[in-house]
């Protein structure tokens, strides 16, 4: 067995392969070869939030980490070794987080991880293409031809990290949007002329321009902070800066802005710019920036950055099993198939490893219910007509339920436990 990509979904299939009882060559190029948005060699490396996403489970964020633990993901397990609080996301030391998964891969008897580029996909073996958003020029190309179709693109923006030690906290309170969850947030607050101050020089900002042969094309769900800026004066204010739900405890009143701050590791020592994506230039994110009351003096140990997502039409290449409609021994997982999100990438990998050690066996391959969070999104990427836009794991994938519920929390509830019914069952029966 190959797999190939030592990311989440790389981490996952590997790790199910394993468990499987089957051998594993796992191919990560780093550290030898790095991508232009990671820094360490770790395997499952989070680069861009340290959140997995929402704990409720009436989120798909929520629901797809439940089943995911049902199905014994090795990236929950690790999410959950290295907790750091974020209200009601689950939020995570993302270097505790990729060393946990590192070792418990590393120690595993059927794998061997093996530090070098893998430039062209065997065709003569079974293999997980794993290899993410930030593929390399090579096997990219190589990959191309496999799939008879051009790649779309998006461009990721990541956001900035500061010391806490540099933070004026006297600029903010502690607290979780609506009081839900503990006090995991700082929120810098900014009055109407603050934000005004902040708001036109963030137009003014200069940006790194793209390369003649780029094309920028953002995700919804990752747009750079100045390209929502230019959308209008208020759009901030609705976006990442928005005050409902918070109540600064001091005047008991709704800030007219504010700019959330989250904790990046376990002791808090570092804090990022909750939506703050962005692609200015690292002058101009340090002068507009500083512009927020509580960032004036604030010390930045990582300013954002841009980097290409690039991903596959799935619904033209791929069956819902996850392997190629021409070439069934080969599997893809992880964001390169369309899906959008670490949770997501992650739980496609462990698809992808199940089916493909079930495909060695001679075994019938499987499919999640649609009822499932997983299910219903495997089947969106890989069955939707069309142009195949990146897609988060969200309940408005399932299926509805069969009675109507007025109640939106409780529609989401009831969608929730037939979701991890139907889980259950599906591993009972296969």
């Amino acid at each position: 067995m190959v797999v190939i990509g030592g990311g989440l979904a790389g981490s996952e299939a590997s790790y199910k392969l394993a468990c499987m009882g089957l051998k594993v060559l796992l191919y990560e190029m780093r550290p030898n070869k790095f991508t232009p948005a990671h820094r360490t060699g770790e395997l499952a490396e989070l680069v861009c939030s340290n959140t997995l996403g929402s704990m409720e489970l009436t989120s798909g964020a929520g629901l797809l980490k439940a089943e995911m633990e049902l199905l014994g993901s090795l990236v929950v397990e690790a999410g959950k070794r290295a907790y750091v609080p974020a209200g009601t996301a689950l939020g995570v030391d993302r270097y505790l987080f990729s060393q946990h998964i590192t070792r418990r891969l590393q120690e595993h008897p059927n794998i061997t991880l093996i530090r070098e580029e893998m430039k062209k996909v065997p065709r003569d073996r079974v293999v997980v293409i794993a290899s993410g958003p930030l593929t390399s020029e090579a096997l990219a190309e190589d990959i191309r031809e496999l799939v008879g179709f051009d790649y779309l693109h998006f461009y990721d923006a990541i956001a900035p990290i500061v010391e806490a030690d540099s933070v004026d906290f006297s600029k903010g309170f502690w607290a979780s949007r609506y009081g839900k969850g503990g006090q995991d947030y700082f929120n810098c607050t900014l009055t109407e002329e603050e934000y005004d101050l902040f708001y036109q020089e963030l137009l003014k900002a200069e940006k790194v321009k793209p390369k003649d042969f780029e094309n920028l094309v953002y995700f919804e769900g990752c747009m750079p902070v100045e390209e929502l800026a230019e959308r209008g004066y208020k759009t901030l204010l609705f976006g990442p800066m928005k005050p409902v739900g918070l109540l600064d405890p001091d005047s008991g009143k709704q800030p007219f802005a504010v700019v959330q701050l989250r904790k990046e590791n376990r002791e808090g020592t570092l804090l990022s710019l909750v939506g703050f994506q962005t692609r200015m230039t690292y002058s101009e994110q340090k002068r507009v920036f500083s512009l927020i009351p509580c960032l004036r003096h604030a010390v930045f140990v990582k300013l954002g950055s841009m980097h290409r997502n690039t991903f596959i039409q799935s619904n033209r290449v791929l069956t819902p099993f996850l392997n190629m409609r021409k070439y069934e021994n080969l599997f893809f997982a992880g964001q390169i198939t369309g899906v959008e999100g670490y949770v997501a990438s992650a739980a496609t990998g462990i698809l992808a490893g199940i089916n493909a050690g079930r495909l060695v066996k001679g075994e019938e391959l499987l499919l999640p219910p649609e009822e499932t969070m997983l299910g219903s999104l495997v089947r969106y990427i890989t069955t939707r007509g069309g142009t195949l836009q990146p897609m988060s794991p969200v309940l408005g994938l399932l299926p509805p339920l069969g009675s109507r519920v007025k109640n939106r929390q409780e529609r989401n509830r009831r969608l929730a436990e037939r979701a991890l019914k139907a889980m259950e069952n599906w591993l009972k029966e296969g």
